[in-house]
């Protein structure tokens, strides 16, 4: 039975992180979980010491890294063939490795539903990016890649502030990967819990989208259709001011240099 490697990167997930190790640790074996820590100021390193200690398939490191170093650095402490990237606030749906392991014969990439909990106030449909055909914007809050295809494509942009996950995937599908979705493998993300972290959230997502246009130009197609609750919302006219703000500051820093 093939392992999966699962990695995590956390900074001040104590509010969070039990949980997701809770969904995790009955799922069937084998495999590993891989918490690459930030440096964490709280008490986020007291409850995976406590894990790490009681589990040997749990593994904790501290390097204060990006989020795409820090799966980076993950990923180089893996030993199986397969890692599967969720986020240190979500929980992982029941049968989520068994459901995912089944594709690893046929597919190099796997990506599976993600669900909003939450404060459903702030959960708003995500801006679709296509590449070929393909949809990128799959999330790393859970995504299964083969770690051949992983190492051979660089893995994550560690210069990406947001949208790092899709920038990877574009190289994916670049490469001729075979992907699929999967939709029996579900994770449960949390929205954003208050308005302030709503804006903070739209300005990044703007600046990684910059990003993108930098590195790939007119290559990837924008795609979203607007459903009338969104048109009529003022939630995704504050979502889109403050996403152009953060775009606009992609491009003034582009400048300075």
């Amino acid at each position: 039975m093939e392992g999966i490697s699962i990695i995590i990167t956390v900074l001040n997930e104590e509010k969070n992180i039990r949980d997701l190790m809770v969904s995790l640790i009955p799922q069937e074996q084998p495999f590993e979980i891989i918490v690459v820590d930030s440096m964490s100021f709280d008490k986020t390193g007291d409850i995976m010491n406590e894990y790490s200690a009681k589990y040997d398939f749990v593994k904790y490191y501290r390097e204060k890294t990006t989020r795409g170093a820090g799966r980076n650095y993950g990923v180089s402490k893996s030993k199986y063939k397969y890692v599967a990237f969720i986020d240190g606030d979500a929980i992982a749906g029941e049968n989520w490795v068994r459901n995912l392991r089944r594709y690893t014969e046929n597919y190099d990439v796997v990506a599976g539903i993600t669900k909003n909990t939450g404060n459903m106030n702030y959960s708003m449909e995500r801006f679709k990016l296509f590449y070929k055909g393909f949809d990128v914007t799959m999330p790393s809050s859970n995504l299964m890649y083969s770690k051949d295809l992983f190492t051979m494509i660089g893995g994550f942009d560690a210069k990406f502030v947001t949208a790092e996950d899709i920038d990877l995937n574009i190289r994916a599908i670049s490469s001729g990967a075979k992907y699929a979705i999967c939709p029996d493998c579900i994770v449960y993300t949390k929205t954003r819990e208050t308005f302030r972290d709503f804006k903070k959230q739209a300005y990044w997502n703007g600046y990684g989208r910059w990003q993108l246009k930098q590195k790939y130009k007119n290559k990837i197609d924008f795609k979203h259709k607007l459903t009338a609750k969104e048109l009529f919302s003022p939630l995704y006219v504050i979502r889109n001011f403050y996403g152009l703000r953060g775009y606009i500051r992609g491009r003034v820093n582009r400048n300075k240099k």
